[in-house]
Order: structure tokens, then sequence, then C-alpha cells
């Protein structure tokens, strides 16, 4: 009895001064970057069952500088029960959907093109001149005059979660605009963009990073004010944009990761990464790394 009685004690006092204090360096939010962060708080209380202990984290993004309720619930997982390593994540896709909405609402999807954004040695200037071979008609009517595109993602992209794929659908709208001698724009032609883009993504030992591998995109006059319109020739030209100045920056963001939530010094290895229906798995074994 009196060893009885030590030994809770021993654990009552280790729980309080030790196990307590590391568990608050659990995150409770983390910044992915200067728009987005991720609520990490708890959803239910953690439930211990005879082999595993799972734990329901909100993994809410939001919005830093503006964040509003979730308009939708999160749906449910069904995971495997594996056990051959220490700790599981699993991730919905409507986690990567929520981000997505956050930066579309933010205007972060949205680009522009201007001629002193593309490369010197480039066949094709952003100007009425150099434009004739796309529509003859706007040189004859803006003589001279430089040209501005501004890029509009028509929708947030969804993630689309499969058996060992992840794909996305982003359809663009790109405007023309005639930049006047008095600066003002007057918008020329209208054009609808559709691509498929399959992603990538890899797991290092405390976050998450990305890549997209696009295909060419599609390009269709949607409105053109300055007459024939050359739809094959502008899909080449956007196409060359895309894959060596837009993707390229949208993957150095990517790249920046997505954190775990980790206690601190807890570090992860021996990974295994799963892409499952609707969300994805990974296993991993759990190294304490003291500095």
């Amino acid at each position: 009895k009196v060893l009885e009685n030590k030994v809770c004690e021993m654990i009552q006092k280790s729980v309080t001064s030790d196990l307590q204090p590391y568990l608050q360096t659990l995150p409770v939010t983390a910044e992915i970057d200067n728009v987005l962060g991720i609520d990490y708080s708890l959803v239910a209380a953690p439930q211990a069952k005879a082999q595993v202990l799972d734990v329901m984290f909100k993994g809410e993004i939001f919005n830093r500088n503006h964040r509003s309720p979730v308009a939708t619930p999160t749906p449910t997982m069904s995971l495997p029960e594996d056990s051959k390593q220490m700790v599981y994540f699993a991730i919905s896709d409507y986690a990567f959907n929520i981000a997505s909405r956050v930066y579309h609402q933010a205007g972060y999807l949205n680009f522009s093109i201007t001629d002193d954004m593309l490369p010197h040695d480039s066949g094709i200037r952003l100007n009425t001149k150099a434009f004739r071979p796309f529509t003859p008609q706007i040189y004859k009517k803006y003589p001279d005059m430089k040209l501005e595109l501004l890029g509009t993602v028509v929708s947030a992209p969804i993630l689309n979660v499969s058996p060992g794929n992840l794909s996305l659908a982003p359809q663009m709208e790109i405007e023309g605009f005639v930049i006047l001698p008095t600066s003002a724009r007057e918008p020329v032609f209208r054009l609808g963009v559709v691509t498929n883009v399959f992603a990538s993504l890899t797991f290092n030992n405390s976050k998450v990073t990305g890549m997209l591998h696009p295909d060419k995109a599609q390009v269709r006059l949607i409105e053109s004010k300055v007459g024939m319109f050359n739809v094959n020739l502008f899909q080449a030209f956007l196409n060359y944009y895309l894959l060596n100045s837009l993707y390229p920056d949208v993957n150095a963001e990517l790249a920046q990761g997505f954190p775990l939530p980790l206690p601190r010094h807890i570090q992860l290895h021996d990974l295994d990464f799963q892409i499952r229906k609707d969300f994805l798995y990974l296993g991993a074994n759990v190294q304490y790394m003291r500095v």
C-alpha cells in the first residue's frame, strides 16, 4: 500500500511538472505564410483504446488577416487499423480545399502579365505591334501601345484525392487590356482557360510540401473587341509563360510546406505516405531530439 501511494504520488508529480508543460508545446495554431494559418485545437477529448490513442485535431486552415467561420462541417474519414508504426496522420482533402478557397478569396490566385515580366529573349512582347499575329486589327486600332493581361481564377480549385492520385482542374479567364496614353486600361479581349494539374506531395520530419505538374492549358475565345483572334497561337504563348513563370512561383510557395502538429523536439522518420480516397495517410516512427 505504501509503495502504491508512492508510485501514484510520483506519477502525479511527473504529469504536473513534466508531461503537462511538454504537451503545451503542441501547437494550437501554426503559421503557413503571411496569408494562411492552421488551427490545430482539439475537436474532442482524445480517445484511449487498447492499442491506440486517437486524437482528433480541428485542422482548420484560415485567413490570418480575416478569419471567417467554416461554411460546411468537416467530413469524417474511415481510417485503416494500421499498427506497424508509432504514429499515423490522416489529412482530409477538405483541409487543402479550404486553403485553396482562402487563397482564392484573398486574390492570391490571380495574376497579371506585363511586358517587363517577360524574358528579354522572348519572341513575343506585350504591345499592340507584337500582338498583330494574334489579332491583326489591334495595331490598327491602337498603334504602338502597351498591353496587360489579367488572369483570374473563376473559382477556388478543388483538389481531387483518389487512391494514388492528386489532381486539380482550375478554370481561369484572361482579359487583355490596352494601356492608353492617359494610362487608363481599355479591355479588348477575354479568353477562357482550362487545364489539368497533377500534384505531388512529400513529407519530411515536420511538414508536408507540394509541387504542381500541369498539362498544357486549353484556350477558348469568349469575347474580342478587335476582330479575329488566333486562339491557337495565343495558347502556345500562354503555355510558355505558365510553365516558365507562373507555376515555378506557385511551386516555390508550396515548397514552404504545411507544418504538422508536433510537440517540441519531436521528429518523424521511417515515413510511409499513402494516398487514399479523400484523404492522405502518413505513418511514421517518432524520435525525441533533445537539443
